[in-house]
C-alpha cells in the first residue's frame, strides 16, 4: 500500500509567517500527516524541537516519522488528543512554543477514506469521528437527538437555511429504520434541497454534524482562549515571547473565531499581526490542490509575555 500524501496548504506562506529559527520549538496543534511540520522542522536545526498533535493516532504516527526522517538532528514529540489540551501538556512538559500552526483542515486520506464518513462522494458508514477510537458517531447523533437539537446543529454549525426541513425528515426517516451511511443521509437532504447552487445540497449538513460530532469549535475555542490567557502573562507559560501563532480555518464560523480573538489581542497591545489578514492560496495553488481554495490564514506576533 502507498504511503498516503501530505499536501499542505499556504506552505510558503506559512514558513514566511512562522518565520522559523534554529533551536526554536514549533507545536502543529493538527499535524495530519506530517507536510507542514516537515517544511518547518529543517529550519530548526541545530538544537530545535517539533511538538506533534492530532486526534487521529494513525496520521499522527505518520507525521511523527515523516517529520524525523525530514529532520534527523531535530527533537521530535508527539501527542495523541484534541489540540484544546495540549497547552497545558506543554506546560507540564517544561516546553514553550515559538511558533504554534492550527491548520483546521483534514487530511486527504481522511476525507478519501469512505470508513471515516467525512464525504458523500462514496457511500460509507455516518462516523465522522476525527478519533475513531472515541466519542459518538454521526449515526448516533441522528438517532437519539430531538429534532430542535438537529435544528440548531444544522443552523448554527452548517447555516443551512432549510435545516428545519432536513430535521423533520431525519426524524421521520429514522422512525422507520437507523440512518447509517453517507449516502443514505445525503439523498435524504437532497430529497428535502433540490439545488445547493454552486455546491452540493448536503454539503452544509455534512460539515454541520462533523462539527457537532467533533465539537470542532468548542476546541478552537479553548485554544483561542489559551493563547490569550498566555499573551496576558497569566502564569501557563506555554508561549515564549514573541511567539508565532498561526491559525488556518475553511469556513466562515471557524474564521470568525480566529479573526474576532487575534483583534482582541492586538486591541489589547498583546499581539501584532503577520503579513497580510488573511493571506488565501494563490490561483496556481488552488490549481494543484483544490482543497486549498478555502483556506484562510491569519498570524499573530505575541509581543508581550513574560
Amino acid at each position: 500500500m502507498n504511503a498516503p500524501q501530505h499536501i499542505p496548504v499556504l506552505p510558503s506562506e506559512i514558513l514566511c509567517a512562522l518565520s522559523p529559527k534554529p533551536g526554536e520549538t514549533y507545536v502543529d496543534c493538527t499535524a495530519g500527516l506530517g507536510g507542514h511540520a516537515a517544511s518547518v522542522a529543517p529550519h530548526l536545526a541545530p538544537g530545535g524541537r517539533v511538538v506533534l498533535n492530532d486526534l487521529d493516532a494513525g496520521n499522527l504516527a505518520h507525521a511523527t516519522s515523516h517529520t524525523q526522517s525530514a529532520a534527523p538532528g531535530v527533537e521530535v514529540t508527539g501527542f495523541h488528543g484534541n489540540f484544546a489540551a495540549l497547552p497545558g501538556q506543554l506546560v507540564r512538559k517544561g516546553h514553550r512554543a515559538n511558533m504554534v500552526l492550527a491548520d483546521l483542515g483534514f487530511a486527504s486520506n481522511q476525507m478519501s477514506d469512505p470508513a471515516r464518513g467525512f464525504a458523500f462522494s462514496s457511500d460509507g458508514p455516518l462516523d465522522m469521528r476525527l478519533d475513531p477510537s472515541r466519542g459518538l458517531t454521526a449515526r448516533e447523533l441522528l438517532a437519539t437527538l430531538p429534532e430542535a437539537e438537529l435544528v440548531r446543529i444544522l443552523r448554527e454549525y452548517g447555516e443551512e437555511k432549510a435545516a428545519r426541513p432536513i430535521a423533520r425528515k431525519i426524524v421521520a426517516a429514522r422512525a422507520e429504520g437507523s440512518i447509517s451511511t453517507t449516502g443514505q443521509l445525503a439523498a435524504l437532504v437532497r430529497s428535502v434541497v433540490r439545488s445547493g447552487g454552486a455546491i452540493n445540497p448536503a454539503t452544509r449538513t455534512f460539515q454541520a454534524f462533523r462539527i457537532a460530532v467533533n465539537d470542532e469549535l468548542g476546541s478552537l475555542e479553548g485554544l483561542l482562549a489559551a493563547v490569550e490567557r498566555a499573551a496576558r502573562s497569566t502564569g501557563e507559560g506555554w508561549l515564549a515571547a514573541g511567539a508565532r501563532v498561526a491559525i488556518v480555518s475553511f469556513h466562515s464560523l471557524e474564521d470568525r473565531l480566529v479573526k474576532q480573538s487575534f483583534a482582541r489581542l492586538e486591541q489589547r497591545g498583546l499581539a501584532e499581526m503577520v503579513g497580510e489578514q488573511p493571506t488565501v492560496p494563490s490561483e496556481a495553488e488552488v490549481h494543484d490542490n483544490p482543497r486549498s481554495r478555502s483556506a484562510k490564514l491569519r498570524t499573530i506576533r505575541v509581543v508581550a509575555n513574560t
